[in-house]
């Protein structure tokens, strides 16, 4: 049930409908969307919702689908039962048309990509292409609406007899058009014209007796009379009588294909069905692309768990304008079923409400609504609705009784499957009675089970909100301090009206303001402003709490990575200086050896001083050349010769600050920062780490030395982190994108996901072809930071989007 009657006007659903019937592009499909109903089945929800959910992915993936031939036959179908009746050429125009695209549609949903689409398929399952009933169709008319003159032989052979009596008589007429102007019966600029179907020519009224034929009309002055010449009037007749043979054979040709399609009527009017559903199904597409529109999680039974929800047409305007909507996120459930949303007016209240209303409502319609897919909605039997003034002289109620009335009506049929929307609840009347009747009514209706959300002033409803189970309350923040409403909705406490607030801002007379606040209570005036304070304090630390996460995950997985490296570096370093060793070894075996044979080679000669020092000489060329260690050719230097020549770079005394030293642990260089005690800031690429003394050699220009960098460039890397943690969303939406834009965008975001730890992120590309989802697997199979990727559950997307998770 759905009450009041006038629940889509108030609610705005009414404006809806009018977009969905511009969006169509036929009768039919306009026709479909003025049979829109609140359905309450969740089978049957869940079927409309797929089917516009299945077109939304056709239109996003380009695919060529029919879009034009939407003629709506059905009432010629149906005239055409009677014996004897025909369809006009014009008609069997629109015929072959609209039967080319119900083929062309069933085509599609017999193609490949068909599996995609199952729902969209399934309304085909009872059609058949009328592919034969076509080929007799352009037998007959061709393709600017005209019968063929190869439609029968009959027809053929009368226009054939046609055309030469044409031809006859043109050439005889204006024989007789020149002669009659040469003779100075016609004026000299006069031509041959039509007058009740005949060719005549225009003759001077003083001269219609000296051209023979017979007069069919005459201009308005009297001056010119048109007249048909004798010789082609018999040639005229005969020609009226073909024309008449020609519309006769036409009809002929038009009952005999008419008493073929009549048997094929109603498979046909079927089909014409099919064609406004599948118009009208587009229009939702069309439509919940224009409004961010998606299928959340449909439940069987009666559940809110929204996240990011819009009022569309709220969106839409201000979209227009350039500006930004503020989304909503609701929650409830069995244990909390109503919410009692308070606070500032002009604040958001009643639009929450619609919100909640519109969306509800149209999620029953099968309509596509704006949030986010991983939202969780319901399936409720009755939507009742209270806004607005129901004031009726004619019925003599006033605002506050058609209130009542309302109330009334949800009482007494409200239950676990209803839902209840009621604005300013408790107002029009005395505020201490109007409170405590809709307090009465408010726990009759949370005794009924129903769900609800009501908007009030009243803090007595507030108060029942806190205690009585079932109801929870719900503040529209106010910024206390630029003194203007948030639109954001905060479950969990109530809010303020602000109403001081509101009134000093418009220019109210202070001192009069002053008075107000002691007749109320300044205590209970502060109260309110101290709660609305800690509420919007809250939303800021969160904020900042998770700002904070973000960057100390970034920091920790750092230090991990570093510790990591310089578990590596020493590790490199042990086996640099065991083959530094080993080479030594090898090096002074060699030099012994050598030594030996020179003492062998001068006690052998005897000690001459010739010799002797012939052989020092070669010995001091080996040292020299063992020092220098050359290298062997197409070989690297050994790590002692480029120990040696690093050595050279060293330079004595102290480190100080501004100094390139170089790590020795690691054997990187840096810039010296700062000194403390026995310890050295020093940075080496963006990052700035705390290294002992002894572990720092002072060297000239390593020539790879570390960028000198402010000593903000920590902070400004911080808060890059922290801009990107702000913007970064948990899925991406490629769809539509060529491959190289999608390529490029998925790059940057996988980057991003890497470099704030994010654990689990979804990439949403659609099904269409699968030419973007190959392209992104690719590129994700390439990157060691991913442990996997998969497709989504098949209730969220399936093939359409991807999961990744990282190690």
């Amino acid at each position: 049930m759905i009450y009041p009657e006038n629940f889509e006007q108030k609610i705005g659903f009414d404006k809806i409908r009018d977009m969905l019937s511009e969006g169509c592009i036929s009768p039919l499909g306009k026709k479909h969307v003025e049979d829109i109903r609140f359905e309450s089945s969740h089978g049957k929800v869940q079927t409309l919702l797929n089917q516009a959910e299945e077109f939304k992915q056709i239109l996003l993936a380009g695919k060529p689908f029919p879009n034009s031939g939407y003629f709506d036959l059905t009432p010629e179908l149906k005239r055409i039962k009677l014996k004897g009746t025909y369809l006009d050429p014009e008609t069997l125009f629109d015929l072959k048309s609209s039967l080319e695209t119900i083929n062309n549609c069933l085509e599609f949903f017999k193609s490949p990509d068909s599996v995609f689409y199952p729902e969209l398929t399934a309304l085909t399952q009872d059609l058949e292409t009328e592919k034969d009933l076509l080929k007799i169709i352009e037998g007959i008319i061709d393709d600017k609406g005209m019968i063929k003159d190869t439609a029968s032989p009959e027809l053929r052979d009368i226009r054939m007899k046609l055309h030469r009596k044409q031809k006859s008589i043109d050439g005889r007429i204006k024989r007789s058009m020149t002669d009659a102007r040469k003779a100075g019966f016609a004026p000299e600029n006069a031509e041959v014209t039509i007058r009740n179907g005949r060719l005549v020519i225009p003759v001077q009224a003083a001269n219609k007796r000296q051209v023979h034929g017979f007069i069919h009309d005459e201009s308005a002055t009297g001056q010119t009379v048109y007249i048909e010449p004798t010789e082609v009037f018999d040639l005229n007749n005969e020609i009226r009588e073909l024309e008449n043979s020609e519309r006769r054979e036409i009809i002929h040709i038009l009952i005999s294909f008419t008493d073929l399609l009549r048997p094929k009527s109603k498979q046909l009017i079927y089909a014409y069905d099919f064609l406004g559903q599948i118009d009208f199904i587009r229009a939702k597409a069309k439509y919940a692309l224009l409004i961010e529109g998606v299928k959340p999680h449909i439940k069987p039974a009666t559940i809110f768990n929204w996240h990011n929800a819009r009022h569309p047409l709220l969106y839409l305007s201000l979209k227009e304008q350039k500006k930004t909507i503020v989304p909503m996120d609701l929650e409830l459930n069995s244990r909390n079923r109503i919410l009692v949303i308070s606070g500032p007016n002009a604040g958001g209240k009643s639009v929450c409400l619609k919100t909640v209303g519109l969306l509800q409502y149209m999620l029953q319609c099968g309509c596509l609504v704006p949030m986010e897919e991983e939202s969780e909605a319901g399936i409720f039997k009755d939507i009742f609705l209270d806004i607005g003034d129901e004031q009726s002289l004619e019925n003599d109620l006033s605002t506050y009784s058609s209130h009542l009335l309302n109330i009334r009506h949800f009482i007494q049929h409200g239950n676990r499957n209803t839902l209840f929307l009621i604005d300013e609840f408790g107002t029009g009347t005395e505020p201490q009675l109007g409170g405590a009747i809709a307090e009465a009514a408010l726990h009759a209706l949370n005794k009924g089970k129903a769900f609800g959300v009501v908007t009030t002033h009243y803090a007595n409803i507030k108060l029942l909100a806190d205690e009585e189970d079932g109801i929870m309350n719900g503040a529209m923040l106010f910024d206390t301090n630029e003194l203007k409403p948030l639109y954001i909705l905060r479950s969990g406490n109530p809010g303020s009206s602000f109403a001081f607030e509101i009134a000093r801002q418009t220019g109210f007379p202070e001192d009069v303001l002053d008075h107000a606040a002691s007749i109320s209570g300044y205590s209970q005036i502060d109260f309110e402003k101290q709660l609305q304070e800690l509420e919007t304090e809250k939303i800021h630390l969160a904020k900042e709490k998770e700002t904070y996460g973000v960057a100390d995950n970034f920091l920790s997985e750092m230090i991990e990575k570093y510790e990591r490296l310089i578990d590596e570096l020493n590790t490199k370093k042990a086996e640099i200086l065991e083959q530094a060793r080993q080479e030594a070894r090898e090096i002074i075996a060699g030099t012994n050896k050598r030594i030996e044979h020179t003492i062998k080679e001068i006690r052998e000669a005897g000690a001459e001083k010739e010799k002797t020092r012939k052989l020092r000489k070669e010995l001091a060329e080996e040292t020299e050349k063992i020092i220098r260690v050359k290298p062997k050719q197409k070989k690297k230097k050994t790590a002692i010769a480029a120990a040696v020549n690093k050595a050279l770079q060293y330079l004595p005394g102290p480190v100080e600050a501004g100094d390139q030293v170089e790590i020795i642990p690691y054997g990187k260089t840096a810039e010296v920062i700062s000194l403390k005690a026995k310890y050295a800031n020093v940075l080496t690429g963006s990052v700035t780490i705390k290294i002992p003394l002894k572990d720092l050699r002072k060297i000239k220009d390593p020539g790879i030395a570390a960028p000198k960098k402010s000593h903000k460039a920590s902070g400004s890397v911080m808060s890059n982190i922290n801009e990107r943690a702000a913007q970064f969303k948990p899925s991406i939406d490629l769809r539509g994108k060529r491959a190289w834009e999608a390529l490029e965008d998925i790059q940057r975001y996988i980057d991003d996901a890497i470099l704030l730890s994010v654990k689990e992120v979804s990439i949403l590309h659609g099904k269409g072809d699968g030419i973007l989802r190959q392209i992104i697997r690719e590129y994700l199979q390439g990157l060691d930071e991913i442990e996997q990727f998969s497709d989504a559950h098949v209730e969220r997307g399936g093939q359409g989007i991807t999961i990744v998770r990282f190690h």
